[in-house]
């Protein structure tokens, strides 16, 4: 088999060479443009679940689907320590660029870049090791005083998004604002970003806030503002299927002219157990084993310990390296408790240690994206498998 010709990506947020078993979540945001379109109060749009699900990957394609429809986009990854006051600077900073050739009034499109440009300047200059902070904006206009310049980023945000909704409302389209990491913006600026959309919900705004996070995303969301249930379309997804993981196996193989045995599909299925991600990493390593088409369920046997070795270091090696020793402790005990979540008493249990105790080892889990909170008194990986990794470590 010829490895140029490997059709398959498991890479993060790569958009796989088939993107299978996402129709039913397509449709709802084709629906959510057309409405926007038309002038239809729409929610704007979220989308959860665990690590290697695809959720990067459909924000993008969502992403596509908008500027298909002539809309203006930006996004952003949020960062647990930064403000979104700069980032969201910069994705609308985009998005206007993208109408501003289309609109017919040079003087609206200054005017909402001096707005712009005042918002961005704001916020409190970031310290020197702040970096990701920094955003000079390239705006050749003078800062509109006295609009989204307040300081308060939920009185700013919330006119700032008025005011480019309003350009957008120019030109009959939309902007939407994607935002990965969702999870990880600081709770206040949370708030300031569900009480913008609300606004625009009200008055029938053409923007809209797409965001995708982990499964306790909507939690975070609804601590903010208690209305944010009703702010929000969600859209929870998951492992494929079978026919959805079968798909996105053929497809991209028999566009090359090979296919898989039924066998080595039924292998495949158990060794991944349907994740996307999982899917691409063990069908990239058995193409390159494959000495020809059809690839069979030796090839899978073949290449399932070296696909395993390559996710033990990139997928859930990374990870677990980035936890202290208290933390990797913690996890070890959730692991051990099998793979559905885990009450905390009973993780310090597993210990020998007081609850209380255990506070920041799991804080600091749940701030690095390795576990969250199920619900109240729950835990759980963030990662799929990760526990059986745990598991096969050496104490």
């Amino acid at each position: 088999m010829d490895p140029v010709r490997n059709p398959y990506a498991p890479g993060a947020g790569q958009r796989p060479p088939e993107l299978a078993g996402r129709d039913r979540e397509l449709q709802q945001f084709e629906v959510v443009l057309e409405r926007v379109a038309r002038g239809r109060p729409e929610r704007s749009m979220i989308i959860t679940g665990l690590r290697g699900v695809g959720k990067t990957v459909l924000l993008n394609t969502f992403r596509s689907m908008a500027i298909q429809r002539l809309w203006g986009t930006g996004k952003i990854e949020a960062r647990p320590d930064q403000s979104i006051r700069r980032p969201v600077a910069a994705a609308l900073h985009m998005a206007i660029r993208e109408l501003a050739p289309r609109h017919r009034a040079p003087e609206r499109i200054e005017y909402f870049l001096g707005v712009l440009k005042a918002f961005a300047q704001a916020g409190p200059e970031p310290g020197p090791k702040a970096r990701a902070h920094r955003w000079q904006p390239g705006i050749d206009v003078p800062a509109q005083r006295g609009r989204a310049d307040s300081g308060d980023l939920e009185i700013d945000l919330t006119e700032l998004f008025v005011d480019a909704a309003a350009v957008a409302t120019d030109l009959s389209v939309g902007i939407g604002l994607f935002v990965d990491e969702m999870q990880d913006i600081p709770a206040d600026d949370v708030s300031a970003l569900c009480a913008a959309c609300h606004e625009l919900s009200q008055i029938g705004g053409p923007l809209i806030v797409v965001g995708a996070g982990l499964p306790h995303l909507p939690a975070v969301l609804s601590a903010s503002k208690s209305y944010s249930e009703r702010l929000f379309r969600y859209a929870r997804i998951d492992r494929l299927d079978r026919a959805s993981a079968d798909v996105a196996l053929l497809a991209p193989a028999e566009r090359e002219e090979v296919t898989f045995t039924p066998e080595a599909l039924d292998a495949l299925y158990e060794a991944a157990d349907g994740y996307p991600y999982f899917v691409q990493a063990y069908a990239k390593v058995a193409w390159d084993i494959a000495p020809s088409s059809p690839i069979g369920v030796d090839d899978i046997k073949v290449a399932a310990p070296e696909a395993e070795s390559e996710l033990a270091v990139g997928f859930f090696g990374s990870r677990y390296e980035r936890a202290t020793p208290a933390e990797r402790d913690y996890m070890r005990a959730m692991a051990m408790l099998g793979d559905d979540p885990v009450p905390t008493a009973t993780v310090a249990d597993e210990l020998g240690r007081k609850p209380s105790s255990l506070s920041p080892a799991r804080d600091g889990l749940i701030k690095k994206g390795l576990i969250y909170s199920a619900e109240r008194g729950l835990v759980a990986f963030t990662v799929p498998h990760f526990g059986k990794f745990l598991r096969a470590q050496p104490a």
